[in-house]
């Protein structure tokens, strides 16, 4: 039986560390989860593990089985992925997405370890938060068939919403980023790829956490079209640029956060039933190319404070080896 766990914590800015967690016996409708892999969101974790989490949104930006508080020490994290390894006899070995910070074991309510569909591998299953949030981003755009298109930025997000985009019918859909080297994973997105706007779009969707991307976006939506702001920029400000056409265009400009969903789906859709659907697209191989890092759990702190400020990779994965 495992008695001890080990976390990572950020400490500083600029700084992780591993740390001792305890496991307390179960309890009545907990398991037990021994972790695989987890992934890291290079956005949010690198404004976190930066300290720019803004004191008016350290409660709202608090996950799931969160510990600590902002700015520092916290225990931070949302897309683990393990094995269930105490608990009702009839779930064990199952496999499972649990929003936990980076952990070796873990323990949480029966409810909270969601199975994971068959045909999804481990590692492509860490993807599930960012596939939440991508799906949201969808919904609020108001995207439909035949729709021009634009992603800007072709970070993890912007390119699962382009992925999601792309497979609606009909649909057009072009990710812009600066980086050439992001072609080839638009492409496998079945985006098309542009270092710069051109062109007019029915919708412009901004997840490069750019003022400029976000003016750039506007100024690409046509007549009574949407722009929705995917990013978050913590503590940054942005200039928004309401002059121009903004207004006889009568554009719509529309932020979308994963926190909530949208209200014409709300009296439908709970965040559970939205993470089923979430993990459910991740039964789709093109994805795995998004897949780029993956570092030992042991390296953690050493190695992730270097990548999350590199803009080269996309996805990292911690992989936990058994303790």
């Amino acid at each position: 039986m495992v008695r001890h766990a080990t976390a990572l914590w950020c400490e500083s800015p600029g700084r992780y560390a591993l740390q001792p967690a305890p496991l307390p016996p179960l309890e009545a409708g907990e398991v037990r989860v021994a972790a695989t892999h987890s992934a890291v969101s290079r956005g949010t974790e690198r404004l976190v593990l930066e300290g720019r989490v803004p004191e008016s949104e350290a409660e709202r930006m608090r996950c799931p089985n969160q510990e600590g508080a902002f700015p520092f020490p916290v225990k931070y994290g949302y897309a683990l992925v393990g094995e269930i390894v105490d608990g009702p006899a009839e779930r064990l070995g199952e496999r499972v997405f649990v929003l936990h910070p980076h952990q070796t074991h873990l323990t949480v309510p029966q409810a909270s370890a969601i199975p994971l569909p068959l045909a999804v591998p481990p590692r492509r299953a860490t993807l599930g938060a960012n596939m939440e949030t991508a799906l949201n981003v969808v919904w609020d755009s108001g995207a439909a068939p035949g729709d021009q298109i634009l992603v800007i930025g072709a970070g993890v997000v912007g390119l699962l919403v382009a992925r999601l985009l792309a497979r609606i019918p009909a649909t057009t859909v072009t990710v812009i980023d600066r980086d050439v080297a992001k072609r080839p994973f638009a492409e496998a997105m079945g985006a098309a790829f542009a270092e710069t706007a051109s062109g007019e779009v029915d919708v412009a969707i901004n997840a490069s956490g750019s003022g400029a991307a976000l003016a750039a976006a506007i100024d690409a939506v046509g007549l009574e079209g949407r722009i929705v702001e995917a990013s978050w920029v913590g503590e940054g400000t942005t200039a928004i640029p309401l002059g121009g056409a903004f207004h006889s265009r009568r554009l719509s400009l529309v932020s979308s956060q994963v926190g909530k969903v949208p209200a014409n789906r709300a009296a439908r859709w709970s965040n559970a039933r939205r993470l089923d659907t979430a993990l459910g697209l991740l039964d789709d191989p093109a994805l795995d190319v998004l897949l780029t890092h993956r570092i030992a759990f042991a390296d953690a702190p050493d190695r992730l404070p270097g990548l999350l400020q590199d803009d080269g990779p996309l996805a990292i994965t911690l992989d936990y080896a058994p303790e």
